[in-house]
């Protein structure tokens, strides 16, 4: 937050920023900083800038000013770039070449873990720099044109979202490692070898996800700057909307890859689960509610719970009991289905009426759902989802994004450690009815309430009472093997035991 206070303004430091260099600031996360704004820019700037264009005096001014903001601020941007390319290669040479010849303390996973891949983005970051040399005017820098160098690499800057994703796992490697003196001496030697400034591993390692930040506020200050009839505005323009949208794929893929583990979690609580786990295919929860499937040729209804996530539909049936237990029914796969909304009134397959339906048909195959909503509210929500879910997996294809292998691995082994710590030491009565609920998703549109959040409270002394209720079960087993009393449902698989005696 920014309290402006005349030409003075306080900022509140949200993250750490280490300096490179004697000219920069350098401060921590919390730390209250006082700052002039745009303190080299002349006082009588705006002035100038507002004063009667008639006066040749005065419009020449105003343009050799802005001239000279703008020679400034492609400095800076040529400045910083080549500094960070040092950086970035004291980091590949002095550091990763020397681990490299050391297998006895680092493997190549290590590696991979701690320095991601910052080789890719050191050698996109060196056809990057040389672009922007080749486009910079000497002899009038103002004149120079930076956004066309901007918008030819901009799909190189992608790459940085696999940096800053891995840049946790880093902080955490680096430090189980320092804890160990021979790999602090290690990195000391690595750092006075290769002559860096002193600044620790860690310290390095933060400058990629601190650069592909700086980048849209480089380009805005650029474009403030720039005439709109200057030839490079346009590309400015473009290339300040471009890197803008790279820092939200960054962060979004962020999201999207914190997501896995939950996604994880709420399959490992589904029961009875058949196939391929849901990370192989999907990684985000569209939408969620409770449906009623119409199957044919008997035209039976089912109420299920539905599930889409990208690629796939997965439908669930609620436990009699427990309505947060969940028991996998199958799945339908999206890719090659048309969605096809259909009119009230009677369906001319199945010969009966249908409200507030929709129907998955896939073309090719001939694979036909009918769905049922209970209000058209839902319905349309539903239909919104499923368009959607299709966006999605077309801008993933576009954006290249996917799960690896390892973080498959990884979101299942985390989810299946946390499966066995729920369950119960001893077990007194079935885990079946001890069991831990699964884990609500966070869904990308507003869905229905899906889970019961608290267990409903049963008194004992009526269980007997309204065993007339289990009416639908057709197959009883009922044994008495001494103190205690033993009931079977046979058809749902429903133990419970320690009863009260009859």
């Amino acid at each position: 937050m920014l309290i402006s206070d005349g030409s003075v303004v306080c900022a509140e430091a949200l993250w750490d920023h280490v300096t490179m260099d004697d000219q920069e600031l350098g401060f921590k996360a919390g730390e209250v900083i006082e700052l002039r704004v745009n303190q080299d820019e002349p006082e009588d700037y705006e002035a100038l800038q507002a004063g009667d264009g008639g006066a040749e005096g005065g419009g020449a001014k105003a343009q050799s000013s802005r001239d000279q903001m703008r020679t400034n601020v492609i400095n800076e941007i040529l400045s910083t770039e080549q500094d960070y390319i040092k950086h970035l290669r004291d980091i590949c040479e002095g550091y990763i070449r020397q681990c490299r010849k050391r297998a006895d303390m680092f493997s190549e996973e290590q590696l991979h873990t701690i320095f991601g891949n910052i080789e890719d983005i050191y050698r996109c970051q060196k056809a990057f720099v040389k672009a922007l040399e080749q486009k910079f005017n000497r002899e009038q820098p103002h004149l120079s044109e930076l956004g066309a160098c901007f918008l030819e690499h901009q799909a190189n800057f992608q790459i940085y979202s696999e940096y800053c994703n891995n840049h946790p796992n880093a902080c955490v490697e680096l430090s189980r490692l320092t804890k160990l003196s021979k790999y602090v001496y290690f990195f000391e030697a690595c750092r006075l070898l290769q002559k860096m400034i002193d600044i620790s591993l860690d310290g390095f390692l933060l400058t990629p996800v601190q650069k592909i930040c700086k980048y849209p506020l480089q380009l805005a200050e650029l474009l403030k700057y720039t005439h709109p009839q200057h030839r490079d505005f346009k590309d400015v323009e473009a290339a300040l909307y471009a890197m803008k949208n790279v820092a939200q794929l960054i962060n979004e893929r962020k999201r999207r890859l914190e997501n896995i583990d939950k996604i994880a979690q709420w399959q490992s609580s589904i029961e009875d689960w058949e196939g391929e786990d849901l990370l192989v295919r999907s990684s985000e929860l569209i939408y969620s509610g409770e449906l009623t499937r119409v199957t044919q040729p008997q035209a039976r209804s089912q109420q299920r719970m539905f599930f889409l996530f990208d690629h796939q539909l997965i439908y669930c049936k609620k436990d009699l009991l427990r309505r947060d237990v969940l028991y996998y029914k199958g799945r339908v796969d999206m890719d090659g289905l048309e969605v096809v909304d259909l009119e009230d009134g009677k369906d001319r397959d199945l010969h009966m009426s249908i409200k507030n339906a929709f129907r998955l048909y896939g073309g090719t195959t001939g694979e036909s759902h009918l769905l049922c909503a209970r209000k058209t509210e839902q319905k349309q929500r539903w239909l919104k989802a499923f368009a959607k879910e299709r966006e999605q997996v077309r801008l993933d294809q576009e954006t290249g994004f996917s799960i690896t292998e390892l973080q498959r691995k990884q979101a299942m082994l985390n989810a299946s450690k946390q499966q066995v710590a729920r369950k119960p030491k001893a077990f007194s009565r079935p885990y079946y009815l001890t069991r831990q609920k699964h884990p609500a998703l966070t869904a990308s549109l507003p869905q229905q309430q899906v889970l019961v959040l608290a267990e409903p409270k049963r008194k004992p002394s009526t269980f007997w009472h309204s065993i007339s209720r289990l009416a639908p079960f057709r197959k009883f087993c009922f044994s008495n093997n001494g103190e205690k009393g033993l009931l079977v449902i046979q058809e749902d698989c429903l133990t419970l035991n320690e009863c009260e005696k009859p």
